[in-house]
């Protein structure tokens, strides 16, 4: 199993991540990849991430905005 990272618009439309992602062998391990990458990734063009466990969407989209 290999778990991603998909970058999106607000809109849905994909984008390049600002910051390379790799293939995750765990969930725990993609969520806290996100966790330190976040800022770079909204500050590059991404609003929002989708997860995936191979192809099948685990939750998202989730917004990269600031928590308020």
């Amino acid at each position: 199993m290999a778990w991603t990272w998909r970058f999106e618009k607000s809109e849905g439309e994909q984008v390049p991540p600002a910051v390379e992602p790799e293939e995750f062998t765990t969930q725990g391990d993609a969520e806290s990849w996100l966790g330190e990458h976040w800022k770079a990734l909204r500050a590059g063009g991404a609003d929002q991430v989708v997860l995936l466990e191979d192809s099948t969407v685990i939750y998202g989209p989730m917004s990269l905005d600031a928590p308020e």
